[in-house]
């Protein structure tokens, strides 16, 4: 029998499926209906516990194709009801099996629907999740320790790439990827569409980015505050109008900040397969993942921020560019994984603005 421990005095029991252990962390939820071990291996979720709204879980099992990343980061993961015999011919292992390999505790048999209620109510908050069945004492001691948690500040070095390497080294598009946490699928996204792609770690500066003549720059997703990132958002600021840049989600708020504006963070945050957000040119919607807790205050943008897309459910801002600089930006994720493909088409948008800029360098060059 294992317990989660809310902030607000919240005690639930379930049954561990899971390692062996406890932590604390931020307790969010997720709307998706497949795709949970691309959300477990995503490191946007670093030092979270996730929720899944959807009650059966684990019933494809574990594959070797699907993981966003190598070693998962977060810390906790609750579910209705874990399936014991998985059924699906490209499986390895089930997802029992999975979560005690890589150290992450699970309980199921908890009331999912009346847990994401009660976080959609109160607002994220900070949890402790163990595989024990604790005493009154013990739950007491821990509420009061879990008011202060908080996710650190240097977060994204944590599941940043530690040296610099090349992903898809025959791409023809040269493009710069710093790494604050990122999705191998939007490594693999970019690399589909004819991407050389030099991954940085989070602790790049503006100096060994510019030094190299890339076609471009591209921010990745992460966990945590963008406000946080003081030294990210610096180095940002010295990119900016020297090089085309394109964000997706933390690397939005990143830019989003480096280029006047500011974020709040949301009350429960956007974190599913299915959230519609509206092209503001073209009106068109696209239904499209996202993982995040920040958000753009749309009130904050300067005159030079052209908002792009909005999401439909809250009015929040989803997309902006300034493309007088080389600016582009989304809140969403264009890759998916899990999720529509939507949104898909903003990859080949943006790798098109890179091979028109590339061409036009090509042609001065070969009138000189």
């Amino acid at each position: 029998m294992g317990t989660l421990i809310l902030q607000d005095g919240t005690v639930l029991k379930g049954e561990s499926f899971g390692a062996i252990g406890g932590y604390e962390g931020e307790i969010v939820f997720n709307t998706s209906m497949t795709g949970y071990q691309e959300i477990l291996t995503d490191p946007s979720y670093a030092k979270q516990i996730i929720v899944m709204t959807y009650p059966e879980i684990g019933n494809y099992g574990i594959n070797d194709f699907d993981f966003e990343s190598n070693n998962p980061a977060l810390v906790g993961f609750v579910v209705k009801n874990a399936c014991k015999n998985e059924s699906h011919y490209k499986s390895r292992e089930n997802i029992s099996g999975y979560l005690k390999s890589k150290n992450i505790v699970a309980l199921e048999g908890i009331d999912t629907r009346s847990l994401v209620k009660k976080i959609r109510e109160a607002g994220t908050m900070s949890a402790f999740i163990t595989s024990n069945d604790l005493d009154d004492d013990f739950i007491s001691k821990k509420i009061n320790e879990i008011q202060d948690f908080k996710i650190k500040g240097d977060i994204i070095l944590d599941v940043s790439c530690k040296s610099k390497y090349i992903f898809n080294p025959k791409g023809k598009v040269n493009l710069a990827f710093i790494d604050y946490g990122a999705k191998k699928g939007i490594l693999a996204s970019l690399a589909k569409r004819n991407c050389r792609i030099t991954v940085f770690p989070a602790s790049v500066s503006a100096n060994e980015i510019l030094e190299n003549n890339y076609d471009a720059l591209f921010l990745s997703n992460g966990p945590g505050d963008p406000a946080d990132f003081i030294f990210q958002i610096s180095q940002i600021k010295q990119l900016v109008g020297k090089i085309s840049i394109f964000g997706i989600c933390l690397g939005y708020q990143l830019l989003a900040i480096a280029s006047g504006a500011e974020t709040y963070k949301l009350k429960y945050g956007h974190r599913g397969a299915n959230h519609p957000v509206i092209n503001l040119e073209n009106n068109k919607v696209l239904i499209t993942s996202q993982n995040h807790g920040y958000a753009v205050d749309i009130k904050s943008i300067t005159k030079s921020m052209r908002p792009t897309y909005k999401n439909l459910n809250d009015g929040t801002l989803e997309g902006f560019e300034i493309s007088g600089l080389g600016v582009y930006a989304v809140q969403f994720h264009p890759e998916a994984n899990p999720g529509p493909e939507d949104a898909s088409v903003i990859f080949d948008e943006w790798v098109n603005i890179m091979k028109k800029k590339l061409n036009k360098i090509n042609e001065v060059e070969d009138e000189r």
